[in-house]
């Protein structure tokens, strides 16, 4: 009983301390309730931080395409290869290093001994990491080694998603396109940055902006299946669509790395361009890198044709005679004395190339076939003089940079000062000026007088948004000269290939076609000092040239300096193992037809639109003519060539009738036959070799779509006859064998 009343209080106290509390925890919840925050911390906010989970949409960069749409530069997903060593992570870490090291080196580039030093290194505290790479042999990795390295199932092993740029041509008009690197922001981001070339001059259009992902989550990471989501899109970078041809840039770099590897000269570069657009259809040089490893990168990092002038030498001299044309000042018939001459008392000769002593007298066409400086220095000087010279240059655009888009282009250096330099600069010395420069202004004599400004972007696309954000239009520069004045000057060029006197002649011929251009051989600066460097070799040929020469389509302008030949070699051949696989090649691929040679009994061909098959047939064969016949309709719609062309005795008049069309068994076809075919039918056409059809490959008889690839393999006729001799002899020889076992 004395113990009730102390229990009694003890219970009160202990009632009102609970009571307290409870009031407490009552007031803090309906606090919170009301106000939803907690130590100055909002609650809502805090519950987001740590359910949420966001993940970024990488954004693509945009594709860098060829002008027919083939991939020259893409984005593709590749695997870097991760470790796990942290044994907290059980069971998802490396547990067996020497197992894991001898299964990995079969399917990565690594010795079995590395990938175990990697697996089994420590840090500087001597802990263990609880990741680790594997250097660039572990990035980059294609999903066909990712599944590889999958299926051995490895613990530890994983990988993490990445892009890499993807260049599929290897070396491939590398300094035009350039290269990108991954680099780390200020915001720890791993960025792709273009770094030269298109790649770097267009980054901000070719880098697109990362979207994210963002949803709640469990304590684990889970996505709850009632959870808010919200998606923001990535934007992906622009595409860009280039005037670049990737078959006619394949021939250029296969031609060049075959004069590359045979003359090892310290530069060359080459240009193709559509005479009458300014688009460049190929854009090459050497020393060149690979824009993946970047391997040969440190030997140039300039685009050779357009950030850097130089003396042009004789090819210069197609714009001095080209100004002479227009002003009424040049007579090919004229005579003069080659050799030497002097511009002014106290200067020193100009000279022709061949130490001076010229070839007597001479017309000024001979002179231009001959190259002759001692023409060219009359003509600026005595013909044009040289103020109204100084205009024409101007005219040509050699002042100023062309405008390409391309980074970094430079202009010329014009040397104009005193009458030697003036009189110099006619014939392509003293004065410097880039290959683009040379190329723009060999469009006003290719396009009837009209100077168009070259280019290689055709037009950026949104392929998010399938829409054109910009289109690059043919423009016109300039009109130098007058159509009458182009003709004439391509005329007389094309005098330079053919004619016996000519500095082009055999060497640049391309066999049925007609080709205008002017060689050059340029003298270099003594990087000492003290005048020109002296030697064979010293010295940048080039060719500029443009074909067909009456209706010009290219223009090619190649350019090696200081090839390694001997005395007994000429410095144009390295050049011209350059330019005639490569403009042949072109022109073919391109379906221009080859120059109509006609002989005296070519006749018209006559109309057989309209008629029957068989009308046709005999119209044409009682003309001389051979009719092939694609399709099997009655009635023929369309003949190839037609009656306003003339044929030699014996051609082939390809018709087309209506319904499907059939392939025709082209076996010792000419080209000009077989690409008849390729312009009625519309089909795709390659060649390989030259001469006469030996194979093809569409089968003849079936059928014949447009679109198609039509690839024939040529050969010259004597090869071809040697083959049958060869077939014929064996035959024979077998068949006598054959008659001795039967004896």
């Amino acid at each position: 009983m004395k113990k009730q009343p102390n229990i009694n209080f003890g219970a009160a106290i202990l009632f009102l301390i609970f009571s307290l509390l409870f009031f407490v925890l009552i007031f803090r919840f309906v606090s919170i309730q009301v106000t939803g925050e907690a130590a100055g911390h909002a609650l809502a906010a805090k519950a987001q931080q740590k359910y949420e989970r966001e993940k970024t949409i990488q954004a693509k960069r945009g594709t860098i395409y060829d002008r027919n749409g083939e991939v020259i530069a893409e984005d593709t997903i590749s695997y870097k290869l991760v470790a796990i060593l942290d044994k907290s992570m059980k069971p998802d870490y490396v547990k067996d290093p020497e197992k894991t090291a001898a299964a990995l080196s079969k399917a990565i580039d690594l010795e079995e001994s590395e990938i175990y030093r990697i697996l089994t290194k420590k840090t500087e505290d001597g802990e263990t990491p609880f990741q680790v790479e594997f250097g660039k042999e572990g990035r980059d990795l294609p999903l066909k080694t990712k599944r590889e390295i999958e299926d051995m199932e490895l613990p530890g092993i994983t990988f993490i998603t990445d892009s890499k740029r993807f260049y599929p041509n290897g070396v491939f008009a590398s300094h035009l396109v350039g290269y990108v690197e991954k680099k780390k922001s200020k915001t720890n981001k791993t960025d792709t940055v273009g770094m030269l070339g298109l790649e770097q001059s267009l980054n901000d259009v070719l880098t697109g902006k990362d979207g994210k992902f963002s949803y709640e989550s469990d304590i684990w990471g889970y996505l709850l299946p009632n959870g808010d989501q919200k998606i923001q899109p990535a934007q992906n970078g622009k595409d860009v669509y280039l005037t670049i041809d990737k078959k006619i840039q394949t021939f250029l770099e296969d031609s060049m790395n075959k004069v590359d590897e045979e003359y090892k000269p310290k530069k060359m570069v080459a240009v193709v361009a559509d005479a009458k657009t300014g688009e460049i259809l190929a854009m090459g040089q050497r020393p060149s890198f690979h824009p993946k490893t970047k391997e040969g990168i440190e030997e140039t990092w300039h685009n050779e044709v357009i950030e850097n002038s130089f003396e042009p030498g004789s090819t210069m001299k197609i714009f001095t005679l080209a100004a002479a044309i227009e002003e009424g000042e040049f007579d090919p018939n004229e005579w003069y004395k080659s050799g030497s001459y002097k511009v002014t008392e106290n200067s020193p000769a100009i000279r022709d190339h061949n130490q001076g002593r010229g070839w007597g007298s001479i017309t000024y066409l001979e002179g231009v076939q001959r190259s002759s400086n001692v023409a060219f220095a009359k003509i600026v000087k005595e013909k044009l003089g040289y103020e109204k010279y100084r205009e024409y240059i101007t005219k040509f655009g050699f002042e100023n940079p062309t405008g390409i888009d391309l980074p970094n282009e430079t202009g010329g250096k014009i040397a104009y000062e005193w009458p030697l330099d003036k009189v110099t600069t006619g014939f392509g010395q003293g004065s410097a000026i880039t290959p683009i420069q040379q190329v723009q202004a060999a469009t006003a004599i290719a396009n009837d007088g009209k100077m168009m400004k070259p280019h290689v972007i055709s037009s950026i696309v949104d392929g998010d948004k399938n829409e054109v954000l910009k289109k690059t239009k043919p423009e016109v520069k300039g009109n130098p000269i007058s159509a009458e004045t182009a003709k004439k000057t391509r005329d007389i060029l094309e005098t330079v290939v053919s004619s016996e006197k000519g500095t082009g002649y055999k060497r640049y011929n391309i066999e049925g076609y007609e080709v205008a251009g002017k060689t050059g051989t340029a003298q270099i600066p003594d990087p000492n000092g003290g005048g020109y460097l002296t030697g064979h070799e010293n010295f940048i040929f080039s060719f500029l040239v443009m074909a067909p020469k009456d209706d010009p389509e290219l223009i090619i302008y190649v350019a090696v300096q200081q090839p390694d030949i001997d005395l007994s070699t000429n410095g144009a051949e390295p050049v011209s193992k350059i330019f005639t696989p490569v403009m042949k090649s072109s022109l073919q691929y391109l379906n221009i037809e080859p120059a109509k040679e006609l002989k005296a009994n070519s006749e018209q061909a006559p109309e057989v639109e309209g008629k029957t098959v068989e009308e046709a047939k005999a119209a044409l064969k009682k003309s001389g003519f051979e009719a092939i016949v694609l399709g099997k309709g009655s009635k023929v719609e369309r003949q190839v060539p037609g009656n306003m062309y003339n044929l030699l005795e014996g051609e082939r008049v390809i018709l087309k009738t209506e319904g499907d069309l059939t392939v025709p068994d082209m076996n010792g076809w000419s080209l000009r036959d077989v690409m008849k075919v390729a312009k009625l039918a519309d089909i795709k056409l390659n060649t390989v070799g030259s001469g006469y059809v030996v194979k093809q490959n569409l089968k003849a008889g079936s059928a014949l779509r447009e679109g198609d690839y039509l690839i024939v393999e040529l050969e010259p006729p004597a090869e071809k006859y040697n083959e049958e001799n060869a077939e014929n002899a064996e035959s024979e020889e077998q068949q006598e064998e054959e008659e001795a076992v039967l004896d």
